[in-house]
């Protein structure tokens, strides 16, 4: 039990560890990056710049100061958007009655998972060219279908449970049955899919942000720092290796916390449900005993004829 304690909290403090740094950069970053300086020449070391210069000449460091929020913001805008949506269609077609309402919020859902993320960004992005809020919005739009086919399936199930029908039979609101028992029994299968989700959306938003979508050619922006300053790598390398290795700690830690802190939340849930369990065996057995003592005497056994 001690070492699976220290190992939940090791990945915990390695998760916390590897995320802090692109999240502080990312969200103080352009308060400490100060004036951008003179530019210098091309993809050049020293003379004042910590990590070298970029494809036009502008520091490095300055640039991975300001190039960590849109990408940050513009992720996480996207996955609260799509859960937004996507819980509301999950639970009503999960917890609706009549089968054409449940047809009419999913089928389109389904013709929208068919299509690659990727590749409906691109066609989007085709008819016009969409900023970072438009960016967040195909990426939260392309995220719908799944999620709320993970709601519709997570809610089924929990509807199907007695203790659901019983609230029905007593006549409580579609509202209180939906939000108040089955949208809170299904928080920690949300809460796991939110850890994997946020990563797949950050992976989604960079590799947009590094085709050109959603971004300036000359943004500062991590994918778009990547996409820029691939033509120097092997000239000066920090123009490309510290952004890239943001963004994969960004992802990385985000996925050790969710797992710790879903592993810790767990373990207390079993914990309690096997004291439950313990203290429930424990009454029935007393209960038994009871009733076992009252028994006449004479009826413990069979009755012997004279």
């Amino acid at each position: 039990m001690n070492s699976v304690r220290h190992a939940r909290g090791g990945r915990f403090l390695l998760g916390v560890t590897v995320v802090v740094v692109p999240v502080v950069l990312a969200l103080l970053g352009p308060v400490l990056a100060g004036g951008p300086g003179p530019r210098a020449a091309s993809f050049a070391e020293g003379d004042g710049h910590l990590f070298g210069t970029d494809f036009v000449g502008r520091d490095v460091w300055y640039q991975v100061l300001h190039g960590g929020r849109p990408v940050v913001l513009t992720a996480l805008a996207a996955t609260a958007l799509a859960y937004l949506v996507a819980v509301p269609l999950g639970l009503a077609g999960a917890l609706t009655r009549r089968r054409w309402l449940e047809e009419l919020l999913m089928r389109p859902l389904d013709v929208l998972l068919a299509v690659p993320s990727l590749l409906m960004i691109l066609l989007v992005a085709t008819v016009f060219s969409p900023g970072p809020v438009g960016l967040a919005l195909l990426v939260a739009v392309v995220n719908v279908p799944d999620a709320a086919r993970l709601v519709r399936a997570t809610a089924t199930e929990i509807a199907a449970r007695p203790a659901v029908e019983a609230l029905r039979m007593q006549g409580e609101t579609w509202w209180r049955v939906a939000v108040g028992h089955v949208g809170r029994s299904m928080v920690r299968t949300l809460a796991a899919d939110a850890g994997t989700r946020l990563t797949g959306v950050l992976y989604l938003v960079a590799t947009a942000a590094f085709l050109g979508v959603g971004a300036a050619p000359d943004a500062a922006d991590w994918a778009v720092m990547v996409d820029r300053n691939r033509i120097g790598l092997f000239v000066q390398p920090w123009a490309v290796v510290v952004p890239a290795l943001l963004i994969v700690a960004l992802t990385t830690g985000t996925n050790l916390l969710f797992d710790a802190a879903l592993d810790k939340g767990g373990r207390r849930r079993g914990r309690a449900s096997g004291a439950v369990s313990g203290s429930a065996s424990e009454a029935v057995s007393g209960s038994a005993s009871e009733g076992a003592g009252r028994i006449p005497a004479g009826r413990t056994g069979k009755e012997t004829r004279p």
